[in-house]
């Protein structure tokens, strides 16, 4: 593995951690919405579905530093082998084991994981709560919840894009080399040319829409400012991949990993500006001057991508050596996603009468759904590994059957 590769593979694997511990963390945050029935709109039981009497503000200030980049930061390593996938497997393979390696878990998990995931938020907002009454009041509902699975139906819908796209127009990915080849040499300007792009994604939208609000239809959900931003980062992703890890931009020895301060100082700047004005627009932004909302709304993609390239950065210069811990979390970030989500919540749920504090609960939160989600995936793997090994070994035509 190059060196640029493992500090991926490394990003990786904290990335999974990051969002373990911001799910742990949702729980104990001091600006949580009001809690409403179950069955009542807007549902905010979905993004919070335990409120801890217990919270602190420090949660607030690490999950909004999140909020800002994370998920897109996850977008863009999605695209990153997305380019060389496609050209190595065809449009045909590379399609069918898309919709075998998210679309299927993207169903098992919104069929099965949701409901046992979000029990806990119907049961401490009715009384005399049951699994009967519980399947009637999920069924009733005007969408079907799928919690951090949302993320698993828009990186297939862009997977798709990216096939279309190569299907119709094979020197797309030629066209990507050369724009990676650019970016590797003029860093400053990739990041003016993307914020730019970028705010012109999700200014609209989120002046439309606020920053804030969901759309649901069925199990597909939806953050109605984000997703022009969303698919700009997977294909920004994309292009730099298409030239390979470990040239240009994300070269160890590049421009990226060589100016990692100034990028963690842009980072932060711009993340304070942005949750500086934003603030002028809370608790309600509706009601907020229009300046605030437009300010808060133009700062949120620099510091968006800001964010990300400072990940990168980061990773690129100091995250090149292996690590069993580091190594195991990479191999197992996808099934820890998968599941992880239960463990969280139920233990929310256990903790809600305990009288301990809420960095002691939100500890034992995240430390519980680590251990219960590391394992659960590595137990899969393993079990997938052995019964291929088992398959390689019997004769041709007893696979084939």
């Amino acid at each position: 593995m190059s060196k640029s590769s493992l500090a991926l593979s490394n990003l990786r694997a904290v990335v999974i951690v990051i969002v373990l511990a911001f799910h742990s963390c949702l729980a104990y945050l001091v600006n949580i919405p009001q809690p409403v029935a179950f069955a009542q709109a807007p549902y905010t039981w979905e993004a919070f579905p335990i409120a801890d009497a217990h919270r602190w503000l420090g949660f607030d200030i690490f999950c909004a530093t999140q909020d800002v980049s994370l998920m897109a930061l996850m977008f863009f390593l999605s695209g990153l082998l997305t380019g060389p996938s496609l050209e190595r497997k065809g449009t045909r393979v590379y399609l069918l084991d898309r919709l075998r390696r998210i679309g299927l878990p993207f169903v098992l998990a919104v069929a099965f994981l949701s409901p046992i995931s979000l029990y806990p938020a119907y049961a401490v907002r009715t009384a005399g709560a049951d699994l009967s009454r519980f399947w009637d009041a999920w069924l009733s509902l005007p969408f079907w919840p799928t919690g951090p699975e949302w993320f698993l139906w828009q990186l297939l819908v862009l997977n798709l894009m990216a096939v279309g796209l190569y299907a119709m127009w094979p020197a797309l990915l030629r066209v990507c080399r050369g724009f990676a080849d650019w970016a590797g040499t003029r860093p400053l300007q990739y990041f003016a040319v993307l914020s730019g792009v970028a705010i012109l994604a999700y200014a609209p939208l989120a002046l439309i829409y606020s920053p804030w609000q969901w759309q649901e239809v069925g199990p597909f959900g939806l953050q109605l400012c984000r997703p022009l931003i969303y698919i700009l980062v997977f294909f920004a992703g994309f292009s730099l991949g298409s030239r390979g890890i470990g040239h240009g931009l994300l070269s160890c020895e590049g421009p990226l990993a060589r100016q990692w301060l100034g990028w963690t100082c842009a980072a932060l700047l711009m993340f304070f500006v942005w949750a500086g004005l934003t603030s002028l627009t809370m608790p309600d932004w509706q009601s907020a001057g229009w300046m605030a909302k437009v300010a808060s709304t133009l700062t949120y993609p620099p510091a968006c991508i800001a964010g990300g390239l400072f990940m990168l950065a980061v990773f690129l210069r100091f995250s090149r050596r292996r690590s069993w811990v580091l190594d195991s979390l990479s191999a197992n970030a996808y099934g820890m996603y998968l599941v992880h989500y239960v463990f969280v919540v139920w233990l929310q749920y256990t903790l809600l009468p305990a009288d301990l504090n809420a960095l002691t609960k939100a500890f034992l939160v995240f430390a519980g759904s680590m251990a219960l989600s590391w394992s659960a995936s590595a137990g899969f793997n393993r079990l997938i590994a052995g019964s291929e090994a088992l398959a390689a070994k019997r004769p041709a035509w007893t696979v084939s059957r």
